[in-house]
């Protein structure tokens, strides 16, 4: 399988990183090295990159395609949150610029296999990392109906989570819910036919939202965002492109959190809670895709690219 996939926002995220030749950058969802090959070419002949990717199919595919760069280029099979540990592991102290591509990447996507598509039928997984135990089909099958609505309705934000998770829960106790298309049926049976007209596939919220939950993924973001900050060097910059709101929220608020100073009330004399800006932002609103890429390539229409600069 090609792994390769099309990278979001190519131009904006190199003039993002603040590219310099000599300088050390890292790539923490390396996928299908699209935006890493060209870090390393814009930074030659001796700047150094580092990709993490919890995916062993994307980073083999990745070290494939980076072959050509050499030493220059260092992947570990890491998930973004173990970040700082990963740098630690490589006596880097401090880097010179950090990328986070929230996006799923295209052959994940595409591939039956995986079972991260409502196209396809496959056995319900969404594991990003497919060493982890725990995956849709045990969340579907698992999960209150309370907790299954929570899920839909917040990562998702499906306006009809509560009658999703109603027939989810009465499907199953007939029979295990095993494939995405049997998951696809009960989604389209719980949502009216006049609101399955329009919009996008009936099914797409939901399994955005089951994909974010297995995965785990929003509740790391803070935490990584944090010890990318902590990573760079004064001036370096960090870009992080998410794919829906939930994600481009976090990463908003962890920004403006970071880029504040002193937090105490007004009306205190000195400051007790000693909290410095850390980060200015660069990008007071989000950069959006081109309608030209989008164009090209569809898949980057829900981009948004947010930048800090770390301060002294």
């Amino acid at each position: 399988m090609d792994f390769y996939h099309e990278p979001v926002m190519l131009e904006e995220v190199m003039e993002g990183l603040k590219l310099k030749p000599g300088g050390v950058y890292v790539d923490c969802t390396l996928g299908g090295a699209g935006h890493s090959s060209e870090i390393l070419r814009r930074t030659a002949p001796d700047g150094r990159l580092i990709g993490l990717d919890q995916d062993p199919e994307a980073l083999k595919a990745a070290n494939k395609r980076l072959l050509e760069f050499g030493r220059r280029v260092t992947t570990v099979r890491a998930n973004f949150s173990d970040l700082q540990r990963v740098l630690q592991e490589l006596n880097v102290t401090q880097v010179d610029g950090i990328l986070f591509d929230l996006g799923v990447s295209s052959p994940q996507l595409d591939n039956p296999a995986r079972g991260f598509s409502y196209m396809h039928d496959a056995t319900l997984d969404m594991r990003m990392n497919p060493d982890q135990s725990f995956t849709a089909k045990d969340l579907v099958n698992s999960f209150s109906e309370d907790e299954l609505f929570g899920i839909i309705r917040d990562y998702g934000e499906e306006k009809w989570a509560k009658r999703i998770a109603r027939f989810i829960v009465e499907q199953r106790q007939k029979q295990p819910i095993n494939t995405t298309f049997e998951l696809v049926e009960i989604i389209k049976r719980a949502i009216p036919a006049a609101a399955r007209r329009s919009g996008p596939h009936p099914a797409k919220r939901t399994f955005q939202a089951i994909r974010i939950a297995v995965n785990d993924e929003l509740n790391i973001l803070t935490t990584a965002f944090s010890q990318a900050i902590d990573a760079l060097k004064p001036g370096g910059r960090l870009c992080v492109i998410t794919f829906h709101s939930l994600e481009d929220r976090i990463t908003k608020d962890l920004f403006k959190y970071k880029a504040a100073p002193c937090t105490c009330p007004p009306r205190l004399p000195v400051c007790t809670c000693g909290k410095k800006s850390e980060i200015k932002i660069i990008t007071r609103k989000p950069i959006e895709s081109s309608t030209a890429e989008v164009a090209q390539n569809p898949r980057a229409r829900s981009a948004k690219l947010r930048i800090a600069e770390k301060l002294a």
